[in-house]
């Protein structure tokens, strides 16, 4: 009889440990996707700053080159003359 109940606690302790390390598991690798997205979204921003900034250098965003200071860049040269 005693050794049937040590038996079912020693099985019910191994089906707690087995749940937990499931648990922990899991977790684990929720975890590691949401690192994994955040990298992913910082790589696309830090591609956006760049290709931002190659616009500007190469000249390529008209916007910015026709509108330093929000207005178009013929008015402000007017506004001196």
């Amino acid at each position: 009889m005693e050794e049937e109940e040590r038996n079912k606690e020693r099985v019910e302790d191994c089906a707690k440990e087995e749940e937990e390390e499931k648990e922990e598991e899991e977790e684990e690798e929720e975890k590691e996707k949401e690192e994994e997205e955040e990298r992913e979204e910082k790589e696309e921003e830090e591609k956006e700053i760049q290709r931002n900034t190659k616009e500007v250098q190469t000249g390529t965003d008209t916007e910015a080159l026709t509108k330093p200071f929000g207005k178009p860049f013929n008015s402000i040269l007017f506004n001196y003359l």
